[in-house]
């Protein structure tokens, strides 16, 4: 049987029913076509739901704490919008966390999560805790202190996403200054040098390529520490350096390596270094870089020039 409208049918729920549809029918065809609608827009059109606010603070619950070494935790919070929320964290950009110190004053610090939108529902931090180390560094490091300091189901509020680069993936890369047109830049091999926790911007980048089978770009990190302990994701690291040998690298450097058995780089970032490490200044080259700022303005710039390296190469988190 054709449905067609008829004008003159009563009109009960529609007045698309032949005439004498009972009212039962109506309203089972009805609840069909609304529930297989809401399916298609929850499915196929509603957009992701994301929980990070640019103009806002908002509360992140603890549900996981790791010691992974003697310095350094991972952290990983709750999604406040529920399991299938995304972050809504661009790739390559980092989140601001704020709490109120004892003196009641906001105290706000930067960190870029280990995680992105591929995990629903959570992201992750590795945070290297700073302890009191007087006379230098006689508080510590106030936030690192505090997330330290949390309890599984304690919150913390995050404010996002904050940065200026974003990797749109397949080496396309977009960097957002204020008041500076959009800088579009492309490439087939990325050069990462990092410094202590300089690290983590690079390992979002290193985890986005290499989850995406498609992605050829071909990446090598040259990661500086003081000791070896301190080499953050180590293991992480070296097992995405195994199982895909052909597009990611890690090279390290320490200022004081053990006496026996180091087999990397010794001392700051050198021009060598770079030589041997990393891809040369040539077309489709980009180079990333993040630590400390002596460290980028004093080792890598002046060694990147002397290596041919131009402005329109590189870029500082």
């Amino acid at each position: 049987m054709k449905f067609k409208y008829d004008p003159q049918a009563p009109k009960g729920l529609t007045g698309f029913f032949p005439k004498g549809t009972p009212l039962e029918i109506q309203s089972s065809i009805c609840l069909c076509i609304f529930v297989s609608l809401l399916f298609l827009y929850k499915f196929f059109l509603m957009p992701n739901k994301k929980a990070l606010r640019a103009d806002k603070f908002r509360a992140f619950k603890l549900i996981k704490k790791e010691q992974i070494s003697h310095d350094t935790i991972r952290v990983t919070f709750e999604n406040p919008d529920g399991p299938e929320a995304i972050l809504g964290l661009p790739i390559g950009q980092h989140i601001s966390f704020k709490f109120v110190n004892d003196e009641g004053k906001d105290v706000i610090r930067s960190y870029t999560p280990t995680t992105g939108d591929e995990k629903k529902g959570i992201v992750t931090f590795v945070i290297k805790v700073y302890k009191p180390n007087p006379p230098k560094f006689p508080d510590g490091g106030q936030m690192s202190q505090h997330v330290d300091s949390l309890k599984i189901g304690d919150t913390l509020m995050f404010r996002g996403p904050k940065g200026h680069l974003d990797y749109k993936g397949f080496g396309n890369f977009e960097i957002h200054k204020a008041r500076k047109p959009v800088d579009k830049r492309s490439c087939t091999h990325i050069g990462m040098i990092a410094g202590g926790t300089g690290l983590t911007p690079m390992l979002q980048i290193v985890q986005a390529v290499l989850r995406n089978p498609g992605d050829h770009t071909k990446m090598y990190l040259l990661l500086a520490n003081q000791t070896e302990g301190d080499i953050l994701c180590r293991e992480e690291l070296e097992r995405y350096a195994r199982i895909h040998s052909g597009r990611f690298q890690i090279f390290y450097t320490l200022d004081r390596p053990p006496e026996k058995g180091w087999k990397g780089f010794k001392g700051f970032i050198t021009k060598e270094m770079i030589n041997e490490c990393l891809p040369t200044a040539a077309e489709g080259v980009q180079i990333f870089m993040c630590g400390p700022p002596p460290m980028i303005k004093f080792a890598c710039l002046p060694n990147l020039e002397k290596c041919g390296f131009k402005e329109n190469q590189l870029f500082t988190f």
